[in-house]
């Protein structure tokens, strides 16, 4: 089996389509209100929904993910996630749109997945991060695109965004016809599955790269979520301009992503992380004060330099501290922590939204990451020494190894 160019494509296209699911309704909630006859909180549990139900079949695939063919799985995941937004299409009361958003949210669980265990499973050393850089960089396109898709459909109808899930239904016949499979067989299949993962967060590394990833979604949820409402309340705008807003945060990180590999040979992962945290906590913070289109635009694209710096260099440390006995319960926990921090984002920040106001939902969401980049830039010399212990066990597995 040879894994070419094109099958990393397919496997970008994945990461693609599981990150701009999230992000794509966003610039259309407001207009959902009326139709759905809902609140902004109501509207915001679609998100919830989906986030939630993908945090917890993340480990419930997790468990199996060592056991099953990659390709078993993926197919299967991109069906549901086709299949549920079409349905959407045609629903009209928010109940049910929460259910159909639960149930599509088992899909985007394997599709988050699955692209970090292939490529465990065919790349090693550099190119690993070599292609978990395209992986970060179809995700960067799925953050920039999904806002511009999901405002521009919803322009049309509030309810067309639901459409652009139906994609995944035709791709689904082309992973069955050209994706390899990539699992390794091995002799002594008598994993534990997730108990490993959950295991291997004793170690403090582990344990903290993971909530560094829940941190970094609970941040990006709380811009993607309120600052169309933001928009829409001071400044007046239309779902389609507030997608093209929201689009500058992603055209950040696709300008920083290609970089972080440049910057991880100069300079600690932790470092890259606290200063990715520090950009997109001042960025959220600022929003509060902000009231010219000029101003959010730059904080946008202030915002995702964070995002782009941050989400990558904490992937890509997952990945390398990760044992290999327990990595795919690992990545799945890690993968959790995302949608976790995307499924709380609305709930606690819409409870402070219902006491308080817009400003205190972006001062209290940049005091979060601005709290969390002083932790990590503190925690920064205990994990280079363990980094150290780390690199030097890889070299002389490395030594010792046939290959």
């Amino acid at each position: 089996m040879q894994f070419k160019s094109a099958h990393l494509l397919i496997i970008c296209i994945v990461a693609f389509f599981s990150m701009a699911g999230g992000a794509l309704l966003s610039p259309a909630l407001p207009v959902m209100m009326k139709p759905l006859h809902a609140t902004s909180q109501d509207v915001g549990l679609l998100i919830s929904a989906y986030t939630i139900s993908t945090a917890i079949f993340a480990l419930v695939i997790g468990h199996f993910i060592d056991r099953v063919n990659r390709k078993n799985l993926l197919v299967p995941c991109l069906v549901i996630y086709g299949l549920t937004g079409l349905v959407s299409y045609f629903i009209s009361d928010l109940q049910s749109l929460l259910l159909l958003r639960f149930m599509q949210g088992i899909g985007v669980a394997g599709m988050t997945s699955l692209p970090m265990m292939i490529i465990a499973d065919v790349y090693k050393g550099h190119k690993s991060l070599y292609a978990m850089n395209k992986v970060s960089m179809a995700l960067a396109i799925g953050s920039v695109s999904a806002p511009l898709i999901g405002g521009g459909l919803a322009s049309l109808g509030w309810n067309y965004p639901f459409l652009f899930y139906v994609l995944s239904l035709p791709f689904a016949f082309v992973v069955i016809a050209f994706l390899p499979e990539t699992r390794i067989k091995r002799d002594n299949d008598d994993h534990k599955g997730i108990f490993n993962g959950f295991t291997a967060l004793k170690e403090l590394r582990i344990s903290y790269t993971v909530f560094l990833s829940f941190a970094i979604f609970f941040i990006l949820y709380s811009a993607l979520i309120y600052t169309p409402f933001m928009l829409n309340n001071v400044l007046g705008y239309t779902a389609k301009e507030v997608g093209i807003v929201l689009a500058f945060q992603g055209i950040a990180v696709i300008l920083i992503v290609p970089r972080v590999k440049i910057l991880a040979s100069k300079h600690s992962s932790m470092l890259i992380i606290a200063t990715g945290f520090t950009l997109t906590g001042l960025a959220i913070f600022s929003v509060s004060f902000a009231y010219s289109i000029f101003t959010v635009l730059l904080l946008m694209l202030l915002f995702g330099a964070g995002f782009g710096l941050a989400q990558t260099a904490i992937d890509a440390q997952i990945v390398q501290i990760a044992p290999s006995e327990s990595k795919g319960g690992v990545l799945s926990i890690h993968n959790t922590m995302k949608y976790i921090g995307q499924t709380l984002s609305p709930i606690v920040l819409g409870i402070v939204l219902l006491h308080f106001d817009l400003n205190t939902v972006f001062m209290l969401s940049g005091s979060f990451g601005l709290l969390v980049a002083l932790i990590t830039y503190l925690m920064k010399n205990s994990f280079e020494n363990s980094g150290d212990e780390h690199i030097k066990e890889t070299k002389e597995t490395k030594v010792s190894s046939p290959h």
